[in-house]
């Protein structure tokens, strides 16, 4: 019997109590710990000309030694994301070292540290659903703690944890936006240098607790938690993190009411096409610029970004292969803020064709696997790469009405680093769920029938075995008589080599 099955058998011991909970034990790894730190603490600093944060030192300590690892094999097998993302990397330093020479150090250092850094960080350290529930616990509750100063900002407008670092001698810290307030209140940035990376930081959450830690967390828990969560991305007021939270809500509907049908986000995708075409047919304008215009808070913010994907998309045009790097770009006279909100557009604007289609080679195809693969043997696994998969979701429109940049940028590859395991995994067919819907592993216990008492007792060892029984006793070979009695011994159990 192994030690796990012997622990959830125990009626009052302390691992029976955790084995309720399967990720009781799991802790998340230290340097994901140091990790997450370095994404809400946003101490900036210089050394000679090069532009620091606590994040990229960490990261370019941690990089080279995970790259190196990976290409061994000590994080599971090579796949194609792997490959993909260090290729767009690399082609991101060539297009800056064409278009800008002096500054390709500086820049593709830092943006490939981030980038891979972020990834390698997820892909190394979160390899089971133990390592992922963790991850869970740590960033929600990371979420959750941002509140009072979500409830402090909104009232006054003062990011004060941002205003403490900057008073620190010899290091600074991210700018603080002055934005006009929405509906009343002022924006909310909290720990990061736009109030939409805040919402989107916090938005990437809510799933993640309220479908992956279904049956694990309480449903107290998990309905204030996701309260607070929302709240947060709400005082973010930007409609590049509002929308995605709505997104997400209409997904867990969506899988909810049609819990039923096998076919039910094959319906979803026609649905939306036969939307697009509908809209493109009755529409005197694109259905982007028909989205954009319910995607945000004014009309002038939808014309605004009709305008810079328009522009964004002429830019790509002229230079298709190299992009323009770090160079301004092309827009019209009265466009004075070089702004581009779009993350995916930026990248084929700054390195060109190449560039965006390496990075969406390793972004769609592992996202559309691992929502393919079939996890219905078991139920833990099953609800946790939901939960991942309706948060990338949610992120990959965000990152149509936003750009990222320093440590927002480096976690969202994190999270999606996070999430690569699920390629691998293989479901456990023994997983049931316990009396509180959770999932946990049915013990394998060996029993022997004890001749004296008849009471079952589990083996020692942990081998499976047919319990032996005593032979029969013959029967008489002639009837007895009225006063004849026999007393049946029994024959003692045959012994094996696996009996104590």
């Amino acid at each position: 019997m192994t030690l796990t099955a012997y622990n959830e058998a125990r009626p009052m011991g302390r691992a029976a109590k955790q084995s309720l909970d399967p990720a009781a034990g799991a802790r998340l790894a230290f340097p994901v710990k140091l990790y997450l730190l370095t994404v809400i603490l946003p101490v900036l600093f210089n050394a000679g000309t090069l532009a620091l944060s606590a994040q990229r030192v960490l990261l370019l300590l941690m990089v080279i030694p995970l790259s190196i690892n990976l290409a061994r094999g000590k994080y599971g097998r090579l796949i194609w994301t792997d490959l993909f993302f260090f290729l767009h990397i690399g082609w991101a330093a060539i297009a800056i070292a064409v278009n800008n020479p002096d500054r390709v150090i500086q820049n593709a250092g830092s943006t490939s540290v981030e980038f891979l850094g972020g990834y390698l960080v997820g892909r190394a350290y979160i390899r089971s659903a133990d390592d992922f529930l963790a991850l869970i616990r740590v960033f929600v509750i990371m979420v959750c703690c941002t509140l009072p100063l979500a409830l402090f900002e909104t009232m006054t407008g003062r990011p004060i944890v941002l205003e403490w670092i900057r008073k620190i001698p010899g290091i600074t810290s991210v700018g603080i936006v002055n934005i006009d307030p929405r509906m009343g209140l002022e924006r909310v940035q909290a720990l990061f240098a736009h109030p939409i990376h805040y919402g989107l930081f916090c938005g990437t959450a809510f799933s993640l607790l309220f479908v992956g830690m279904k049956g694990i967390a309480s449903t107290a828990t998990r309905y204030i938690a996701g309260g607070i969560i929302c709240f947060c991305v709400f005082v973010s007021l930007s409609s590049g993190a509002l929308l995605p939270i709505l997104l997400q809500f209409f997904l867990i509907f969506w899988a909810f009411s049609l819990s039923s049908v096998r076919q039910r986000w094959l319906i979803l995708f026609g649905l939306f096409v036969m939307a697009y075409v509908t809209i493109d047919l009755l529409s005197n304008r694109t259905p982007i610029k028909v989205f954009m215009t319910y995607a945000t808070f004014s009309a002038h913010n939808a014309y605004w970004r009709s305008i810079i994907f328009e522009w964004g998309m002429v830019n790509v045009r002229a230079n298709p292969i190299f992009g323009i790097g770090l160079n301004d770009w092309v827009r019209p006279f009265f466009m004075r803020s070089g702004s581009m909100d779009n993350f995916w557009l930026v990248n084929a604007v700054r390195y060109g064709v190449p560039g965006f289609f390496l990075l969406i080679l390793g972004y769609l195809p592992a996202l559309w696997k691992v929502g393919r693969r079939n996890f219905d043997a078991d139920p833990r696994l099953w609800q946790l790469r939901r939960a991942w998969v309706i948060t990338f979701a949610g992120l990959t429109l965000t990152l149509c009405t936003v750009h990222v940049w320093t440590s927002i940028y480096s976690f969202v590859f994190f999270l999606f680093g996070a999430g690569m395991w699920f390629l691998t995994a293989k479901a456990d067919t023994g997983a049931q769920s316990g009396p509180a819907g959770q999932t946990a592993l049915r013990p394998k216990i060996s029993y022997s029938r004890d001749f004296a008492d008849r009471t079952l007792t589990p083996h020692s060892r942990d081998v499976e075995q047919r319990p032996v029984l005593a032979r029969k006793a013959p029967a008489p070979r002639h009837q007895p008589g009225k006063n004849t009695t026999y007393a049946r011994t029994p024959t003692p159990p045959r012994h094996t080599a696996d009996d104590p």
